[in-house]
Parts: structure tokens; sequence; C-alpha cells
């Protein structure tokens, strides 16, 4: 009897103490995301100091990849819709879980000590413009954006000899912030964060929007404290951070 009372009271402690288990999931994420996203994971684990969120940051291609070859990841969030197509061909993410939750912009920008003055992606062809960064287009949805306007306008052969390839569009903005490159193509949020040091030339027109997606993965540990991380990305707060970064909703 008086292990039984003790066991009960055991509990009575544990569910009045408001315990909860501490539980923790990553979040794989495109490079542009990564201060909004730092933001939002701090304030969630803020308001939820029991859990844990663990992110990963690199082109959207890659990420996929990692996933598709068992790495343990809980939320996808993709810069673009055609490699979240891909995740969802495979099979890799939880059936109705996908969402739109921001839209971005193309630009191409410049060190912010050059002289050079472009207004359309024909003034690319400048004999002052040698190095161009462009993220690999095959991998990364900027560096696919950026072919696509280029293809458009029947510029992406003729600026071949030009291009650097880089591995992300924080790699292209690094390489234009310490003048390496004389151009490069990355997002207007990413511009943004170097505004001392690049400069914004002109935004590059596009068929279609650059709609970011994000889903919980099917091999997910936890799939309800990822529901709960999705819900606080798609909540106003969380919407207010990713607007300040430069964002745009879906």
């Amino acid at each position: 009897m008086k292990k039984i009372l003790k066991n009960v009271l055991a509990m009575v402690i544990f569910f009045a103490s408001g315990h909860i288990a501490a539980a923790q999931i990553t979040v794989s994420a495109a490079a542009s995301l990564t201060n909004a996203f730092k933001e939002i994971a701090a304030n969630f684990e803020e308001a939820h100091p029991e859990h844990h969120i663990l992110l990963n940051f690199a082109g959207s291609g890659a990420l996929l990849q990692q996933i598709a070859q068992g790495a343990p990841v809980d939320v996808f969030a993709s810069a673009d819709q055609a490699t979240m197509d891909q995740a969802q061909e495979q099979g890799l993410l939880t059936e109705g879980s996908r969402k739109d939750f921001v839209q971005n912009t193309l630009v191409v920008i410049t060190p912010v000590a050059s002289v050079l003055k472009l207004t359309q992606l024909s003034d690319l062809q400048h004999k002052s413009v040698q190095r161009l960064a462009v993220s690999n287009p095959s991998s990364v949805p900027v560096g696919r954006y950026s072919k696509e306007a280029l293809l458009t306008h029947q510029l992406w052969d003729v600026l071949s000899d030009k291009v650097i390839n880089t591995q992300n569009v924080r790699q292209s903005l690094d390489y234009v912030a310490r003048d390496e490159v004389d151009a490069g193509f990355v997002y207007a949020t990413d511009a943004i964060l170097m505004a001392d040091k690049v400069k914004v030339q002109f935004t590059v027109p596009l068929v279609r929007a650059i709609s970011y997606p994000l889903a919980i993965t099917q091999d997910g540990d936890d799939k309800a404290l990822s529901q709960q991380f999705v819900d606080y990305i798609l909540s106003e707060d969380s919407q207010a951070v990713l607007t300040r970064y430069g964002f745009s909703q879906p």
C-alpha cells in the first residue's frame, strides 16, 4: 500500500510541476533564410524552453540530397518549389504538411565602391563586367532563377565565360562584398544584410515568383513538435520577423 501511495504521490508531483519532456528537432533551411530562421528559432525556444531547434543551412538542392540519404531532418524549408517537388516525388514529405510561407525577389548587386551603372540584364555584357557570381543552377534555386532569367533574354551562353559558380547565395554575396567579382545574382533579402558592402543595381524580371515552401519530413522523429514549429513560422510574430528581413507574404 505504501508503495502504491508513493507512486501516486510521484505522479501528482510530476504533473503538478508542469514538467514536459524536452525534445529537439532539426530544421534544414535554404541559406537565404539563415538570419531570419535563427531569430525565429531563438524566439520559439524562449517561448518553449523545454524544446530545442537545431538549424542546418545550405543550398536547397544540397539539403534535399542530405534528406534523401537519410540525414535526420524533421522540417525542410526550400527556396523554390522545384526542389520541394522533388522531395515530394521521392516520398520524403509528410502528406499534407507542405505550405508556402514567404516570397523573395532576385537582384543583381555590385561591390559598394563599384562605378558600374547597371539597369538591365543586357548591361552584364559590358566589358567592365569580367566576373559574374551565379550560384550553381543544378542544385541552388537562386542559380536556377538566374539562369532562367538569362535564358529568357538569350544571355546565358553569351555570359558563360564570365560566370563564377558558387555553392549558395551567401557565397555569391560574400564574393561581391569582398570585391572578388564585379557583379552577382542574389536575393534581395541577402543584399539587405550587407547594404554597407554591396549595392543593388536592379531587380531581375522573372516569369514566376520566387516562392518558399516548407514541409515536415516523412521520417522525422517528432511530428508534433515539427508541426508546432511550422505553425510558429506561419504565425503573425514570425511573419513579422521575415518581413523585417525583406521577405514578402506568399
